[in-house]
């Protein structure tokens, strides 16, 4: 099983919010709402992620959402048995494995060192990686900009991912 960095966002993020819909996500990480309904769906194919029946929503279901009750005007998704089973897998071992795989050998310590540098230049001087297949990596899946700046997505994710 594949998985981009989205899609393991998705995962963890339905781990803490229990059931949420693609335009809060989108609104939460700032990327395009098309790439987060597509990952949606892949997840959705791979039974990770189910839709969540129902009109109404309590917020004891809903952790992220502020009022007691809401009805529900958008597609909602919580993680199937499939998908919480697999989201108990994500560790740091997981993770690190991952990026190994994407980034090749050094590719999780040069992520973690990317959380805490100024930029992707400022790490790359630290890095015994392949800096372009990094950049690459990290640019097609919204880690940093072109230029090199850290997207809020990359923190979050690792905010969720506890890195």
């Amino acid at each position: 099983m594949e998985l981009s960095p989205l899609e393991i966002y998705i995962l963890l993020h339905l781990k803490r919010a229990n059931v949420e819909y693609a335009k809060m996500i989108m609104k939460i990480t700032e990327l395009n709402l098309k790439d987060i309904e597509i990952a949606i769906k892949s997840l959705e194919d791979m039974k990770l992620v189910e839709r969540d029946s129902g009109s109404a929503i309590k917020r004891t279901r809903a952790r992220f959402k502020r009022a007691a009750e809401v009805h529900k005007h958008h597609s909602y998704y919580r993680l199937s048995r499939e998908g919480s089973l697999f989201v108990r897998r994500i560790d740091a071992k997981f993770l690190e494995n991952y990026f190994e795989q994407k980034l090749g050998p050094g590719g999780f310590e040069f992520l973690r060192c990317l959380l805490h540098s100024k930029n992707f230049e400022e790490s790359c001087k630290h890095a015994s990686i392949n800096c372009e297949l990094a950049r690459t990596f990290l640019v097609s899946n919204n880690l940093i900009t072109p230029s090199g700046n850290k997207t809020k997505f990359l923190r979050l994710f690792s905010s969720f991912a506890e890195l």
